[in-house]
């Protein structure tokens, strides 16, 4: 009986035993799996939000053109002798352009030469009669009617040859209007009909550019003139040569949108242009605007939610991020500018955003665990 009790007892300590191994066993599983079922932090890169003056850089692609370019035309109707006269001809003051045909204009100077020595010829008979009739009156020997008569004569007489002189005078110019003369220096930028064609009064035979500026044109839309400074500074370079710039500011706005693109001409008065910048020529524009106090952010912060631009906001407290729309007001590579929903002080994610979910904590790259 003594060693049956024996035996029964060392049973039931072994089975406590195990027993004890096993609860011990199975309490080590249950917060290892508690251990790996609990959410790790995740390693972010952050910013704060604060807002500052943005500089939002604009180019714009245009073209040479001279500052004063003006087309020139014959003042009278004709048909045009020649026109020799070609494209990026260079042109000096008083140069002869193009002809008109003279004959008629000649013949309308020769007539009027004619009328005038013809009224000088009653002119002088004029008053040799009227010399007469007052030495006459002065004698008694003619009356004052002849006398006035005289004088009436002689004065229609000086008043025709004033009407002949005028008319000489137009004639001459007439003959002169048939020759198209440059009125300055410039360079020739078009040219009109060619020789043997009948050309009305102010029709365009040939476009000159002056050569006393350099313009740079732009076609901008009205948004970006109403954000620009009142005086902004532009700077001008030739498309295929950077190397090749200058330096201007707006000069003329069109008053008129363009009917087919809707954009303002703008006339940039380029000052000491280099003569590589040649007129026609391609050319990029480069100017810089500012806004006032502003949000921007990384632009890798942005990430979407329900179809919209949003970012990820960190709670300082609780290290746990959540999503939030914002309002993109401009976007490039490198950063957003937000219009509306973030304020300053908030910390958003700006690195990792594709791998979190509401409420996870995570923690910046670079501090403590």
């Amino acid at each position: 009986m003594v060693m049956r009790g024996s035996r029964s007892t060392l049973r039931y300590v072994v089975a406590s035993m195990l027993v004890a191994a096993m609860s011990l066993m199975l309490a080590g599983c249950g917060r290892e799996a508690e251990t790996n079922n609990a959410p790790a932090s995740r390693i972010v890169r952050t910013a704060t939000v604060e807002k500052r003056k943005i500089t939002t850089p604009l180019t714009f692609s245009g073209r040479i053109e001279a500052e004063d370019e003006v087309n020139v035309a014959f003042r009278i109707s004709g048909r045009l002798l020649n026109n020799d006269a070609k494209i990026g001809d260079r042109v000096k003051s008083g140069q002869v352009l193009a002809r008109l045909e003279s004959q008629n204009e000649l013949n309308a100077l020769r007539q009027a030469q004619a009328s005038l020595a013809a009224a000088q010829g009653q002119l002088t008979q004029a008053r040799n009669h009227f010399d007469r009739q007052e030495t006459l009156l002065a004698q008694g020997w003619t009356t004052r009617v002849n006398y006035d008569a005289a004088t009436q004569a002689q004065q229609t007489a000086r008043s025709q040859v004033d009407a002949a002189e005028a008319a000489l005078s137009a004639a001459h110019d007439l003959v002169g209007f048939t020759e198209l003369k440059a009125d300055a220096p410039g360079v020739i930028t078009a040219t009109g009909p060619g020789a043997g064609e009948v050309v009305q009064a102010g029709q365009m035979i040939v476009r000159i550019a002056r050569q006393d500026g350099r313009d740079a044109v732009f076609d901008v839309p009205s948004q970006l003139i109403r954000s620009a400074s009142a005086d902004p500074e532009v700077e001008v370079s030739v498309a295929d040569d950077p190397s090749i710039k200058a330096k201007g500011r707006i000069r003329e706005v069109a008053a008129q949108a363009s009917a087919v693109t809707r954009t303002f001409e703008v006339r940039v008065g380029l000052t000491d242009p280099p003569p590589a910048m040649r007129l026609g020529a391609s050319v990029v524009g480069r100017v810089s605007t500012s806004a006032g106090p502003m949000i921007d952010i990384p632009s890798s912060a942005l990430t979407r939610m329900n179809q919209r631009p949003a970012v990820w906001i960190v709670d300082p407290t609780t290290s746990t991020v959540s999503v939030r729309n914002v309002d993109v007001l401009q976007f490039d590579e490198a950063q957003a500018v937000i219009s509306q929903g973030l304020d300053t002080g908030e910390v958003v994610v700006t690195a990792g955003v594709q791998a979190l979910h509401p409420g996870q904590k995570v923690r910046v790259l670079g501090s403590e665990p």
